[in-house]
């Protein structure tokens, strides 16, 4: 690895790793400069737009009532993009995080099932519905739409995102202690 700053990148193979080992669910994808994430594409099912677009409303409005709602996720970011390639509309999924692949799908399904936020992903087709109860089923869901990157960089490569807000805290107890002392 790298230090933390000087920025790094990796290129990743078409198969989404370098050596094939197996996790619970499939295939462990590599920490990168970036962590870990995934991208999943899907098709959205028909009339299903507006529910994910109102989804994305709710999730913003649970994440502002309780700020650390997403935080077992260990998240770095989540990006949605809705769009059409001329088969449908289909929904992109990009998350970069902390956990491997396999701890992230099982840390949301419990996340979701514990707090009653549901997923964006009921929207789409071939999503099990008994995914709350069968988070084997979800996984492989998410599984068979990963579509891996083939490069990452990361302009704080490896760093995890408690290690991001400790150091925000640090700089703004410093900045602090500074303009006391002025």
């Amino acid at each position: 690895m790298t230090d933390p700053i000087t920025p790094a990148a990796m290129a990743i193979p078409k198969e989404g790793y370098f050596e094939l080992t197996r996790g619970r669910y499939g295939p462990t994808f590599p920490r990168t400069p970036a962590c870990y994430g995934f991208n999943i594409i899907a098709k959205v099912l028909d009339g299903h737009e507006q529910a994910i677009r109102d989804y994305g409303k709710q999730l913003e409005a649970a994440v502002t009532a309780q700020p650390d709602v997403l935080a077992p996720l260990k998240l770095h970011y989540l990006r949605w993009q809705l769009f059409d390639v001329g088969s449908g509309l289909h929904f992109q999924y990009q998350g970069i995080f902390d956990t491997d692949f396999d701890k992230y799908t099982e840390d949301a399904v419990k996340l979701f099932s514990s707090t009653g936020i549901t997923t964006a992903f009921t929207h789409l087709v071939g999503f099990p519905e008994d995914w709350k109860t069968n988070p084997e089923a979800f996984i492989m869901f998410v599984r068979e739409h990963q579509v891996p990157s083939f490069l990452e960089y990361g302009e704080y490569p490896y760093v995890t995102s408690e290690e991001v807000k400790k150091a925000l805290r640090l700089k703004a107890a410093f900045s602090e202690m500074l303009d006391q002392m002025q």
